[in-house]
């Protein structure tokens, strides 16, 4: 937990996790980028390396990528930190998800109803796009790392679009690759 967490107001960080629940279309991870600005550069609650580490450990563990925001609130304010962040990133997407699945099985042929669900797709694809970005710079801000996780990066994305390999299998590959230095 960050020296931070005693400085933390949780009903403001309950509050951010809500607003940000409303707009992770594709997933938490979808709005990690704001995450990123409101908990590193605005706030300072947390350091790049932290943010960058809590996503990984996540996206590592078996389980919805969702699991980053508790891992996020608990660096911040403890465990209080955590069930606030996870309860805000939840409840307002949940109770939304609901209602829109109900709504939506009941009106799923009216035309308005297929483009809104057409239009989703690419407003996931750039949310994801990024989150890539934002968990990427640091590697390409270290000389030292550069090449080695360009030239990983680009050997993941190869393999996933031409194979059916498990995304599971890279994901060690990189840990691999990371632990001894080339990444």
């Amino acid at each position: 937990m960050s020296g931070a967490a005693a400085g933390v107001d949780l009903l403001e960080l309950f509050l951010r996790f809500l607003a940000l629940s409303m707009l992770s279309v594709g997933g938490a991870v979808s709005v990690a980028p704001e995450m990123h600005r409101y908990l590193v550069e605005q706030r300072h609650w947390l350091t790049d390396g932290q943010f960058t580490g809590s996503i990984a450990l996540a996206q590592a563990a078996p389980g919805p990528n969702v699991l980053f925001v508790p891992i996020l609130g608990y660096q911040v304010a403890g465990l209080a930190g955590a069930v606030v962040a996870m309860v805000g990133i939840l409840l307002p997407s949940t109770v939304l998800s609901l209602w829109a699945g109900r709504w939506g099985g009941k009106h799923r042929d009216t035309p308005a109803v297929r483009a809104f669900t057409a239009g989703l797709a690419p407003i996931s694809v750039g949310l994801i796009a990024a989150t890539a970005w934002v968990l990427m710079l640091p590697f390409f801000g270290n000389p030292e790392h550069r090449f080695g996780a360009l030239a990983l990066m680009a050997a993941t994305v190869v393999v996933l679009l031409r194979s059916k390999i498990s995304p599971i299998w890279l994901i060690a590959v990189g840990a691999l690759a990371g632990g001894l230095g080339f990444a």
